[in-house]
């Protein structure tokens, strides 16, 4: 019997893969902040007693180090090393670098992040002990590319991931081995109004920005897909073998890492940028007008052409078209 630690295991992706591991005859360690009511749940779930030593609740704040610090004994004494552990916790917040709060990237890192770390370093001395063991992260969209107008979030997702790189080539002499899932849109709470942390100020400098996204984002939850299906990946990634690994999980995670894969920084810059609606580069500074395609053509034209060749072309339309030049503001 092979015992799994899932961390944030009370909703979401979470509870979903802790019930399908149970009843794929996996212990169950379901690490959360509420246990009484998560484990309610879960038996409600799966029909497991509750005397049922598959299925085991662990107390867990993961921006608390004394309780991270705690949870990692509890398991050792009641399983020992897990052969599986998943850092699934997370949350997620929706607002710009100026908007959001200090506090607001403090737990955002410690959930995602130092929490994680400190469980990981407490439980690595009986991985290695027994000789095997895979640690597998869940990452986002926000961990492959900094997605703006969630910043903290994406921060947070793309440390995880390199602190996951990092690990793996640690770990890997000691049999013990790292898997990154990177999970598109599932229907879990998180991606709800309700599951977000919002610092989104619609009336400030951003409001037009976030609208645009805003609408952009509640469209995309419509290809969202049940978190079963991210469960039965789960069990498979659980399966892997090589020292490292790293999976798209959903067609839309997949197309986002081929993409980032292929494409150039600069290209892949833009093509979030369109994908959210995002005006152009210096769209909306202070004093700036909208230049037409003539005017722009004739600015860059200034810039590489030599100045007599420059003044034979500007003076005939000067004469002509005086007001279509552009003031020394604009530029």
């Amino acid at each position: 019997m092979r015992t799994v630690l899932i961390t944030g295991a009370a909703r979401g992706l979470g509870f979903a893969s802790a019930a399908t591991l149970y009843r794929r005859g996996w212990r169950v360690l379901a690490a959360m902040r509420s246990v009484e009511a998560g484990l309610a749940a879960l038996r409600a779930e799966t029909g497991a007693a509750a005397d049922d030593p598959r299925l085991l609740g662990v107390r867990l704040d993961l921006c608390d180090p004394e309780s991270v610090a705690a949870a990692a004994a509890e398991i050792l004494a009641r399983a020992g090393a897990p052969d599986a552990i998943v850092h699934n916790a997370g949350i997620s917040a929706a607002g710009t670098v100026e908007e959001t709060p200090p506090e607001l990237w403090q737990r955002m890192f410690a959930t995602h992040v130092f929490g994680p770390a400190q469980l990981t370093a407490a439980l690595l001395p009986g991985l290695r002990a027994a000789g095997r063991g895979r640690i597998v992260l869940i990452s986002s969209a926000g961990g492959v590319r900094g997605m703006p107008m969630i910043s903290a979030y994406s921060a947070a997702k793309g440390a995880l991931e390199r602190f996951g790189e990092s690990l793996a080539g640690e770990v890997a002499p000691y049999g013990i081995g790292v898997t990154v899932l990177v999970v598109g849109v599932f229907d879990t709470e998180i991606i709800t109004d309700d599951g977000t942390f919002a610092f989104r100020d619609f009336d400030g400098p951003y409001g037009a920005l976030h609208a645009t996204v805003d609408r952009r984002g509640r469209a995309a939850m419509r290809i969202a897909r049940p978190p079963a299906v991210f469960a039965a990946r789960l069990a498979t990634a659980l399966d892997d073998t090589a020292p490292y690994a790293r999976h798209a999980v959903g067609a839309d995670a997949a197309a986002l890492v081929a993409s980032n894969r292929a494409l150039p920084a600069a290209a892949m810059h833009q093509v979030v940028r369109l994908a959210m609606g995002l005006p152009r580069y210096r769209a909306l500074r202070a004093g700036g007008i909208r230049l037409g395609l003539a005017t722009r053509a004739l600015l860059r034209a200034a810039e590489l052409l030599p100045a007599p060749v420059t003044r034979r072309i500007t003076l005939p339309l000067l004469r002509i078209h005086p007001t279509q030049l552009p003031t020394e503001a604009a530029r």
